[in-house]
C-alpha cells in the first residue's frame, strides 16, 4: 500500500493528476472532492450536488457535509505535502460556521501550522465566492504515520 501513496503523490506533483490520491480516501471519493494547484498551493473543490443540501428553504449545504469536506481537504493536503505513507487519522476537529454554505461549489485551502513526527495541526478555510469571505474555518489535529 505504501507504493500506492508514493505513486499517487508522484502523479499529483508531476502531472497535476489528483485522482489517484483522492481514490485513497474513500469519503473524499464519495463526496466527489477534487483538487488543483492554485498559486503553488493545493486547493480542494467540492462540486455542488442537490444531495448535499441540508436546508432546502435557503437552500444551504448541510453543516456535516461542510465539516467532512474540510476534514478531507486537510487529509489530502497532508498526504500531498508531508509524504505520508498512511492516511492521517483525525485526533480532533474544531469548526466555526461563519455563514450558510449556499447551493454552489465550495473550496478549501489548508495550511499546516505544525507538523511533528507524530502529530500535525492544520488550519482549513472553506469558501464559495471569495477566499476573503469564508463560510467556515476549522482547526484540526491528525495522527501521522498511524497504522491502518
Amino acid at each position: 500500500m505504501i507504493d500506492a501513496y508514493a505513486s499517487a503523490r508522484q502523479s499529483a506533483h508531476a502531472h497535476g493528476d489528483f485522482a489517484p490520491l483522492i481514490a485513497l480516501v474513500p469519503y473524499a471519493r464519495y463526496l466527489n472532492v477534487g483538487m488543483q494547484i492554485h498559486q503553488g498551493e493545493p486547493r480542494s473543490h467540492l462540486p455542488y450536488a442537490e444531495s448535499l443540501v441540508g436546508n432546502t428553504v435557503l437552500p444551504a449545504l448541510h453543516g456535516g457535509v461542510t465539516a467532512a469536506f474540510m476534514e478531507n481537504a486537510a487529509i489530502l493536503h497532508l498526504l500531498l505535502q508531508l509524504d505520508e505513507t498512511r492516511i492521517p487519522k483525525s485526533i480532533d476537529f474544531s469548526i466555526d460556521y461563519l455563514k450558510p454554505g449556499r447551493a454552489e461549489d465550495s473550496y478549501a485551502d489548508c495550511v499546516v501550522s505544525r507538523a511533528g513526527l507524530r502529530v500535525a495541526q492544520v488550519m482549513i478555510r472553506c469558501w464559495q465566492k471569495s477566499p476573503e469571505q469564508p463560510i467556515a474555518v476549522a482547526r484540526a489535529h491528525f495522527l501521522l504515520g498511524a497504522t491502518e
